[in-house]
C-alpha cells in the first residue's frame, strides 16, 4: 500500500484548519497536503507538523485572487511580478516544513495561444530552477475542465509532452486519478506508461469525487497497481467525505481487506 497524505483542505473540514493536523494525525495518517497554507504564518504551520509528527507531502504556489476566479498564473500574462513574489512566498514555507514537492497551477488560459503556451514554459524553467536549488520538485497537475472550466492545462499527453520535452531534473507529473478518469479514462495503462515521470498521486471516487471505495474505479486494483509498478511516493486523499471524515475512513481497512 502506497504511502497516503491525507488533504486537509478536501478531509477533516469538521476541524478548523491549524487542528486538522492533529485530527489527521489521530486517525492514523502520517503525512498531509493541502492547497494553500498562505492564511498561516510559517511558522504555525511548522509547528502544527512537528507536534504531530507529519510528513508535508505537497502544498500548492500562491493561484492569485482564488476569490475572483484566478487558478493560478503560469500561463497568464502580465502577472511576473505576482508570480515572482508568489515564488519567494512559497520557498519560505518550504523552508521552514521541509517540504519536497510543489505544485504549480496553470491558470485559466487558452492552451491554443502561443503567449500563453510561452509564459507557461518561462514560469515553469524560473520556477524549477528555484525550487531546484533547494531540492524541491515542482508538479504539473492537468485538471477536468468540468471541475475548472477553462483552465490552461487539461490535457494529460500535453502535460507528459511537456514534461519530457523539458527534461528538467525536478519537473514531475502529478497523476490525479479523479481528473484522469474524467479528462481520459484508461487509468492503468496511463499509470504504467507514465510512471517514469510521476511524482504525486491523487485519488477519489469518480464521478462523485468521495472516498474511493465506491464509483466506477477499481481501487483495489489500482492501489496494488502501484505497487506493481514500484511507486515509492504519496498518494494525496483528495476527496469530499460523503458523511464526515471520521465517518468514511473505513475505505481504508476495507481496502487492505480486499487486496489480501
Amino acid at each position: 500500500m502506497p504511502q497516503l497524505a491525507a488533504n486537509l483542505t478536501t478531509m477533516f473540514n469538521e476541524w478548523p484548519f491549524l487542528e486538522r493536523f492533529g485530527a489527521a494525525a489521530e486517525a492514523g495518517f502520517k503525512a498531509v497536503e493541502f492547497l494553500f497554507p498562505y492564511d498561516y504564518s510559517t511558522q504555525e504551520i511548522a509547528r502544527r507538523l512537528t507536534d504531530n509528527r507529519l510528513t508535508l507531502a505537497l502544498f500548492n504556489l500562491p493561484p492569485g485572487d482564488w476569490a475572483a476566479g484566478d487558478r493560478g498564473l503560469a500561463a497568464l500574462a502580465g502577472r511576473e511580478e505576482e508570480f515572482r513574489s508568489g515564488i519567494d512566498r512559497a520557498l519560505d514555507y518550504v523552508a521552514a516544513t521541509g517540504a519536497k514537492q510543489v505544485h504549480m497551477m496553470a491558470g485559466i488560459a487558452d492552451r491554443s495561444s502561443a503567449e500563453a503556451r510561452t509564459n507557461y514554459r518561462r514560469r515553469i524553467a524560473n520556477v524549477t530552477e528555484r525550487f531546484g536549488r533547494e531540492g524541491v520538485t515542482v508538479l504539473l497537475e492537468p485538471i477536468n475542465d468540468r471541475d475548472m472550466p477553462g483552465y490552461f492545462l487539461n490535457d494529460f499527453g500535453f502535460a507528459a509532452g511537456l514534461i519530457e520535452e523539458l527534461a528538467l531534473p525536478n519537473l514531475r507529473l502529478q497523476f490525479d486519478v479523479y481528473h484522469r478518469q474524467i479528462m481520459h479514462g484508461d487509468v492503468t495503462v496511463a499509470l504504467r506508461s507514465l510512471m517514469p515521470i510521476i511524482g504525486h498521486v491523487q485519488v477519489a471516487s469518480v464521478p462523485s469525487r468521495n472516498e474511493p471505495a465506491s464509483g466506477e474505479l477499481n481501487y483495489p486494483f489500482l492501489f496494488n497497481t502501484l505497487d506493481a509498478l514500484g511507486y515509492e511516493g504519496f498518494v494525496g486523499c483528495e476527496y469530499m467525505p460523503r458523511a464526515g471524515t471520521l465517518n468514511g475512513l473505513g475505505w481504508l481497512s476495507s481496502m487492505t481487506a480486499v487486496r489480501q
